[in-house]
């Protein structure tokens, strides 16, 4: 056995490969190859990572380790510093700031990142790019999602013609795991090795049926909850898997109730310690965290992005510890999360698609809900369970989901948003100097790779380069001289230069769509004064903010009377009834009118009643608001609109505190929020000065002991006392 290996099998607890692992090592791992490995969840395709990238690190090179969320990225850091601490080396992780180079970077070994963040960072042009030697892209097969696919696909693109790093790509089992293979020029892995055996079967008609072959009788007409009581009996834990998030938190309450009758003294008081944390999570609970506390109390949890993050890690915390034993999630829990389920359950085998209605859903997300179950070093065997509602579902899910093949998966790369950030990007970046450079990348990419005739993807190409000249981000310079009309159009593009405008530079960096920034800078150009409401509409109205929040019946009535009060003052046009955009219009009135709210210092559960946006989503809007706000500021510096600036700027400081203007100077203070800031306002401290001159024991009679040293330390006058 190889010393790397060997180091790595130790280190995981591990004394010899399993078979996924063992054929990658015999094709050639530690020989500097590319390699696509496919096989089930839980294969062990992470040691693979690991051994490559150790392999990488002895040779003095770096490793970036891409994954699609940053939920991952936490894990996955976690993991590796702890594991790999004792051979010194250094694990990073960089998530956060699309605004930034992140030039402490250097010194890593080990660099995690969403894609969309190494992204940013190749616009920032990095100095250590050449230092990399490896590149492993987790979770590849989600280059069929349009969401991420498509970052991920010109990333990988860019780094194989830029420093030709070898590439390690995860995958799920996929049919044409082989395709991906000969685009990166790869060996190809495929195995349906699995350490813990896992049984699929479907529950219709008073019995579950499994492959491999077993059976399990049922005796009542709940099948949910007798499953349930049954993976309870047999100290189990389960993941059940639902689509909508009201139903996850409805199943998780009526779980609940069989699940409390199973509970111990101590698992019991264990349980109100965790949900008085998820209590004490944000500063007023809202209905939906009440709900959740009760929920926990009877040993169950639902989860979903509606709760805030530190919700959400409690309770798989909770879960891997045992004490919660039942979660009742939707789908985006499936991806990478590991949480020792002996079983997932699948209520829901369809969904709403916008173009196909009512639809089943996919193979392979089914075959990732179903590869939670029977985790690694928690149980022998695992079991995924299929609820479908009638025959005809049980026909179809046991020959696709239970006897099926996933299916393969296509670039979702040709979409026109997606392509303007990148096109300029690209430009930006000095990667494709001219229009035939431009289009060579793209006929490197996993697009051309599948779909061979580029003539479509060409033209929208050049109607975006057209698209970014008339923004003025991107300037173009042909060689006119030549009027040949024989010329062959590769000529021509070849002759036409590219340049990126400073503008467009600076918008490729602040990590918006072209199109984003485009009204903006319209906005900002406005005749009209700037207002907290007319920005917030502003950046509410732009692709980053969808999907907006659907209008409710009564929102219809308040959007209205918005209008009427603030649709002379909005920095542009009001649609038309019959146009296409006029129904995003309005549903940004209404973002707007949260976000209004949230800066006259409303209560979570306030924005919740009155907007149906709850604290997990509350936080991630505020995120994209702030974002958005940064990247409008650093446009208007940029445009010399100087008057507009600090206008933007107290807009973006009453929304990361959610306060009104009036404690604009108490939130400058660290330790000061919104709570403490109104505080002393109401108190009568409504500046600086104020603060100075109240006495130490009369601030902590207001604010605390703790708190109250701290602002007198802060204005330099504890120092004096002393």
């Amino acid at each position: 056995m190889h010393p790397i290996i060997q180091q790595v099998l130790e280190l995981s607890g591990f004394d010899k490969l399993n078979p996924v692992q063992e054929a990658a090592a015999r094709a050639g791992l530690l020989d500097g190859k590319n390699f696509v490995v496919a096989a089930p969840t839980a294969s062990g395709k992470t040691v693979i990572a690991e051994i490559a990238a150790l392999s990488t690190i002895k040779k003095g090179k770096k490793v970036i380790y891409i994954v699609p969320l940053r939920a991952l990225a936490n894990e996955k850091y976690e993991e590796f510093k702890e594991k790999y601490r004792s051979l010194g080396i250094k694990v990073a992780i960089s998530i956060g700031d699309m605004d930034s180079s992140d030039s402490w970077l250097e010194n890593y070994d080990i660099i995690i990142v969403t894609s969309e963040k190494i992204d940013s960072l190749l616009r920032h042009g990095i100095r250590w790019l050449h230092s990399v030697g490896l590149v492993v892209a987790d979770e590849i097969h989600l280059l069929d999602s349009p969401e991420r696919g498509p970052t991920l696909e010109v990333v990988l693109t860019r780094l194989r013609q830029v420093s030709n790093p070898n590439i390690l790509a995860l995958s799920a089992t996929i049919n044409n795991y082989k395709e991906l293979a000969e685009w990166l020029d790869a060996v190809p892995i495929k195995s349906d090795y699995r350490p813990v055996k896992l049984y699929k079967g479907i529950c219709y008609d008073g019995k579950i049926n499994f492959q491999p072959q077993k059976e399990i009788e049922l005796y009542s007409d709940t099948p949910l909850t007798e499953i349930i009581t049954e993976t309870l009996e047999k100290n189990k834990q389960a993941l059940v898997f639902i689509l909508t998030r009201r139903s996850a938190e409805s199943t998780a309450e009526k779980m609940g109730e069989a699940v409390k009758e199973k509970l111990t003294p101590e698992e019991i008081k264990e349980l109100g310690k965790i949900a008085q944390k998820i209590l004490s999570s944000i500063e007023h609970p809202t209905k939906q965290c009440k709900r959740l506390s009760d929920c926990v109390k009877k040993g169950t949890a639902f989860h979903h992005a509606g709760l805030t993050n530190a919700q959400r890690n409690i309770i798989e915390s909770a879960f891997k510890q045992g004490v919660i034993k039942i979660i009742s999630a939707t789908p985006t829990l499936a991806a990478g999360i590991n949480l020792p389920a002996y079983r997932v359950i699948i209520r829901d085998l369809k969904r709403y698609s916008s173009y196909r209605g009512m639809d089943y859903i996919p193979v392979l997300e089914i075959e990732q809900m179903v590869g939670r179950a029977g985790r690694p070093k928690y149980d022998s065997e695992g079991e995924g369970i299929l609820l479908p509602k009638n025959r005809g579902e049980a026909e179809y899910a046991w020959d696709n989901y239970i006897l099926g093949e996933p299916e393969k998966i296509y670039s979702k790369l040709g979409v026109e948003p997606v392509l303007r950030m990148h096109v300029l990007s690209l430009i930006a970046s000095e990667v494709t100097p001219t229009k035939q450079a431009l289009f060579d990348f793209f006929a490197k990419t996993f697009y051309a790779h599948q779909y061979k005739d580029l003539t479509g993807l060409n033209l929208i190409l050049e109607r975006i380069i057209n698209l970014l000249e008339n923004f003025n981000f991107v300037a173009t310079s042909e060689n006119k001289e030549n009027k040949n009309p024989f010329r062959k159009a590769s000529e021509i593009a070849q002759d036409c230069k590219l340049y990126p405008t400073k503008i467009g530079k600076r918008v490729s960096e602040l990590y918006i769509d072209p199109l984003t920034a485009h009204k903006l800078i319209q906005n900002t150009s406005a005749d009209k004064p700037l207002n907290l409401f007319n920005v917030l509409q502003a950046i509410s109205n732009t692709i980053e903010m969808k999907p907006l929040p659907g209008l409710r019946k009564n929102d219809f009535r308040l959007v209205d009377e918005l209008l009427a009060l603030e649709g002379d003052g909005l920095l542009e046009a009001v649609p038309n009834a019959w146009d296409l955009e006029y129904d995003d219009f309005l549903c940004s009135i209404k973002m707007a009118a949260f976000f209004q709210s949230w800066c006259s210092e409303a209560g979570e559960n306030d924005l919740l009643e009155n907007y149906g946006i709850t604290p997990g989503e509350l936080r991630a809007r505020l995120e994209r608001a702030d974002w958005l706000l940064y990247a409008f500021q650093e446009l208007t510096l940029l445009i010399g609109q100087m008057e507009s600036i600090k206008d933007i700027r107290k807009v973006r400081l009453r929304i990361k505190y959610g306060i009104k203007e009036e404690l604009l100077p108490l939130i400058k203070l660290k330790g000061i929020g919104r709570v403490r800031a109104r505080m002393l306002y109401n108190a009568g401290l409504k500046r600086l000065a104020d603060l100075r001159k109240i006495p130490l024991e009369s601030l902590e009679k207001i604010i605390g002991h703790a708190v109250a040293r701290e602002i007198k330390d802060q204005l330099g006058e504890l120092e004096e006392e002393e």
